[in-house]
């Protein structure tokens, strides 16, 4: 359950610093720019941290659709930013595809191939 609670938080740190990338003008305003390098830093940090125990692809999925979903409603909200209803109905597939990729089930383990020797990686 941690892995997944890091990468709820790590998503939605990537909301902020996208939005704050908004804010830095292109990092022409100190503050904001400090601020969004530390949101992009802690984002990252607990990405990797959630990626110790889940799988990769799982992983950067899910942290790109909540940026992804974040960042629209992140920009409607604080820029007026307008959507058609055919993109509010694509965002919405990007959620439900998010929570999906939470409540499906995890794939058993894959059998170990004796043909492919006793090689394996581990970092």
């Amino acid at each position: 359950m941690l892995p997944w609670i890091l990468l709820v938080i790590a998503g939605l740190l990537e909301v902020v610093w996208a939005v704050g990338l908004k804010y830095t003008y292109g990092f022409t305003r100190l503050w904001p720019s400090i601020f969004t390098i530390i949101a992009l830093g802690a984002s990252f940090l607990l990405l990797a941290k959630a990626m110790q125990t889940l799988p990769l692809g799982i992983s950067y999925t899910v942290w790109v659709g909540i940026g992804a979903v974040g960042s629209v409603f992140a920009g409607v909200w604080l820029f007026h930013e307008r959507l058609t209803p055919l993109q509010s109905v694509c965002i919405a597939a990007i959620a439900l595809g998010i929570v999906g990729l939470r409540i499906a089930p995890a794939p058993a383990p894959k059998p170990p191939n004796p043909a492919a020797g006793s090689v394996e990686f581990r970092p």
